[in-house]
């Protein structure tokens, strides 16, 4: 019989093979490596963005007074200065925090609900997996920006609320995806001799099923994380996304779109080519990912 405990090694034992295969190493398993870079250099960022400022060594994204305006890139400020005075490479550093905080939160939220229900609905079927596919459906055919726009002008800016309308829109990927593969593994000899045996619906799902359903699920994460970051600066851009005293890359462009006839290129640059670099790096991951899970798919 398979679990859950003989099914993790599995998959932590082919993202290992990826990152340090023994063999040679294909161009895709190289992007890979390069993704997962990107990533792990942006999550180092993220993490030891804020002792920087506590020891000075960059400027808080807030300050702004001490700094002249529309400075361009210099030694003593890296990315220039906006029209506001604020330091464009410390509100570069901490977009990238704001926005791995919004997009893992988002994409967590849609894996605790669309994991469970992509279970229920494809292991009992029956009216309770058409009227979940209904809705899936519907909230499928949204195009997502367009969905999250909506739900930010409901709850409002802020951390949370940014998750939460970004999180709906990729409910229904994890859905479809857990709910296909439970339909194919419920019928499966070992599910059907724990049925057998009395095993309750709960531990049927728990051990049988969820280990062998999820195998897609951090291909998902990593691909709807990059989508994410995107809708996040859209919705940074139309001044729906964080509050204003969060540094945000889609805010930042917004605030640089004025200047930038002028010549003022910097305050748009490198808030708008890390953003893209993030999207890139997390990309590839997710491709490499999904080649490590399935290696023969494209052959």
């Amino acid at each position: 019989m398979s679990s859950i405990d003989s099914h993790a090694p599995n998959l932590i034992a082919g993202v290992r093979s990826i990152l340090w295969p023994s063999g040679r190493i294909s161009i895709s398993r190289r992007l890979m490596q390069i993704g997962a870079l990107i990533t792990l250099t942006f999550v180092a960022i993220a993490l030891f963005t804020p002792l920087l400022v506590q020891t000075g060594m960059i400027q808080n994204p807030n300050e702004l007074l001490s700094n002249p305006i529309h400075e361009p890139p210099s030694s003593t400020h890296w990315f220039g200065t906006t029209r506001q005075g604020y330091d464009v490479f410390s509100r570069t550093l901490f977009g990238a925090q704001a926005a791995l905080k919004v997009v893992i939160l988002a994409t967590a939220l849609s894996v605790l609900i669309g994991v469970p229900l992509g279970l229920l609905g494809g292991y009992l079927g029956g009216w309770v997996d058409r009227v979940l596919l209904f809705v899936m459906d519907a909230i499928y055919t949204l195009p997502g920006l367009l969905l999250s726009i909506t739900l930010a002008f409901v709850v409002g800016r802020g951390l949370f609320n940014a998750a939460i309308a970004l999180s709906i829109a990729y409910v229904p990927q994890y859905y479809r995806v857990v709910r296909n593969q439970t339909v194919s593994v419920k019928t499966e000899l070992f599910v059907e001799a724990a049925q057998a045996m009395g095993a309750s619906t709960w531990r049927i799902l728990r051990k049988y099923l969820f280990g062998n359903v999820i195998q897609s699920v951090p291909v998902l994460f990593a691909l709807n994380a990059a989508d994410a970051i995107l809708i996040l600066g859209g919705l940074g851009f139309l001044g729906l996304g964080l509050p204003e005293n969060v540094p945000e890359w889609g805010s930042d462009l917004r605030q640089a779109l004025e200047a930038l006839p002028t010549g003022i290129w910097w305050t748009a640059f490198f808030p708008g080519a890390t953003m893209t670099l993030m999207v890139v790096g997390l990309s590839l991951f997710g491709e490499g990912i999904a080649e490590s899970i399935e290696p023969d798919r494209d052959r």
